[in-house]
């Protein structure tokens, strides 16, 4: 009752006048707590060019998932500013800011409906062409079409289909909304190796031309980004690509190390 009670969030921001979303991205002097007692982040700065690879890297409670969750718009109540585009976000229509985001999270998030519509929640104006398309570049038209009811199998509490199967029904329905900013939040650390290589494959179509944030503790998912920004105790303490950050020999070259460490 209290979801069903609660004020719905008012928005006066301004929609997109040019009507594309480039995917430059700004925090500025940005500080956030929850209880005021202390920063979960703490004076974060930094600018991502639109298209770039952005992986974010850091301990648990570090702050990755609330960087995440500002960028989001989860919360508004924070310090400093967050700009896409050199426009602030609390400036943008919440409906369309959010409508160029793809968020694939850890849990991959199915509804109770058939495998088609599911796809489709991320664009239902999209014509069955597209969904049976943004299914294939996902590496997932393969085992949809080898079930019974293929793209009518009804999703719910009985349906088998894998963690990773689902983890490719989640990328299809980001492909299929075609977003410009590109969230990817611990998307395969719950999957097997042979899996994770498809599901590697799709994210790579599906990276081309966003901006993309991988949060990732495997830091062997984001040796190839543009830049990594490296996290702990709600501070980025170290930025760069991978190479400029080993050769620091700081935090990020320590946690790589204890990865892949050799007996």
């Amino acid at each position: 009752m209290d979801i069903i009670n609660a004020e719905p969030e008012h928005d006066f921001g301004k929609g997109n006048e040019s009507g594309v979303m480039q995917g430059k991205i700004e925090f500025r002097n940005v500080n956030f707590s929850f209880d005021r007692s202390k920063k979960v982040l703490n004076d974060v700065n930094f600018v991502i060019e639109p298209g770039d690879v952005v992986g974010i890297v850091g301990t648990t409670g570090s702050g990755k998932s609330t960087l995440i969750n500002l960028l989001m718009r989860f919360y508004d109540d924070y310090e400093g500013e967050i700009f896409v585009d050199d426009v602030n976000i609390k400036d943008i229509d919440m409906g369309y800011y959010r409508s160029q985001i793809g968020y694939v999270q850890q849990e991959p998030m199915m509804f109770r409906d058939t495998i088609f519509n599911n796809i489709a929640y991320s664009l239902p104006s999209a014509h069955p062409e597209q969904v049976l398309n943004a299914a294939d570049v996902a590496n997932a038209h393969g085992f949809i079409s080898r079930l019974p009811d293929a793209y009518d199998t009804m999703l719910g509490d009985a349906e088998n289909l894998s963690a990773g199967q689902k983890q490719l029904l989640t990328i299809a329905r980001a492909i299929l909304a075609d977003p410009k900013i590109l969230i990817l939040d611990e998307a395969t650390s719950s999957i097997d190796t042979r899996t994770e290589i498809k599901i590697q494959e799709a994210f790579n179509i599906l990276m081309k031309g966003k901006t993309t944030f991988i949060v990732a503790h495997r830091l062997s998912t984001i040796k190839e980004a543009d830049i990594i920004l490296v996290m702990n105790n709600g501070n980025v303490i170290e930025t760069g690509n991978h190479d400029e950050l080993l050769k620091q020999q700081g935090f990020y070259a320590n946690l790589y190390n204890s990865q892949f460490v050799k007996y």
